[in-house]
């Protein structure tokens, strides 16, 4: 059994979270790009922990935002700047929903292209466009109002804040 953490063999989801870390690094611009490079590749043939940790040795430890002592830029000052580093999270937006704009976009365009075409040749007799609109529109108002009762948040949305949270405990089990 071997005695030193550094001596133990790396995993895939070790591997995975050093290169996320350089990945920040690069970001961060603690890294150059060929350094990065390099360091990644480093990165997925390490064997063991010794290996990995040489890799982020002479960077910073990341620090949970919540203990993060660095203020956040607002935004105001982020478009004053275009170089600043963006903010990786938008705190999350209240009132109109994005889901309900993408799920009408579509809706509202071909309705205007129906009746463009209904009115360029003629608009006589029957007012054909409902026959495009109102079933589609139904079901998209099924939908709206399903997502609203029951929370219309974006899958993906859920997700990513499920694949944060994991990111977190991982590397706070790790000391990282």
């Amino acid at each position: 059994m071997v005695d030193r953490r550094e001596d133990l063999r790396a995993a895939d989801v070790d591997r995975q979270f050093v290169a996320e870390r350089l990945k920040a690094a690069l970001d961060e611009g603690r890294l150059s790009l060929h350094e990065y490079d390099d360091r990644l590749r480093e990165a997925y043939a390490a064997r063991t922990y010794g290996d990995l940790d040489r890799l982020l040795v002479d960077l910073p430890p990341v620090q949970p935002a919540q203990r993060s002592q660095v203020v956040p830029a607002s935004p105001a000052q982020g478009a004053a700047n275009p170089t600043a580093a963006q903010e990786p999270e938008r705190p999350e937006r209240r009132g109109f929903p994005k889901w309900i704009f993408a799920a009408w976009s579509g809706w509202l365009t071909v309705s205007i292209i129906v009746n463009v075409i209904w009115l360029l040749t003629g608009a006589e007799g029957d007012y054909w466009p409902k026959w495009v609109m109102g079933p589609w529109g139904a079901v998209l108002l099924a939908g709206t109002i399903n997502g609203l009762v029951w929370g219309g948040q974006h899958k993906d949305d859920s997700k990513a804040a499920r694949r944060r949270a994991r990111q977190e405990r991982r590397q706070a089990r790790r000391g990282y």
